[in-house]
């Protein structure tokens, strides 16, 4: 289950990708300001993710397990295998 903390929510992300041999897309729920979704709700603007990502969310996002890239820099740990906070 997400963590919730004040300011911040979870949205899914719908992201397709070309893969040969694991399904053709991959989807998760990412941290962003709750105030942005409000926006986007209403204005139907992008939201940024922790991690950077953008989108416009439509989906549920308790059906989708936390980004990992934003999970790690919501608890403040480096993102990325090198330490460097980069993806």
């Amino acid at each position: 289950m997400p963590l919730e903390t004040p300011g911040l929510s979870t949205l899914p992300e719908e992201r397709t990708q070309t893969w040969t041999d694991e399904g053709d897309h991959e989807r998760f729920a990412h941290y962003v300001r709750k105030d942005k979704i409000v926006e986007s709700a209403v204005t139907g603007t992008p939201v940024v993710a922790l991690c950077g990502k953008v989108w416009v969310p439509t989906r549920d996002p308790s059906r989708f397990p936390v980004c990992p890239d934003c999970q790690r820099i919501y608890e403040g740990k480096p993102v990325g295998g090198d330490g460097n906070g980069e993806h």
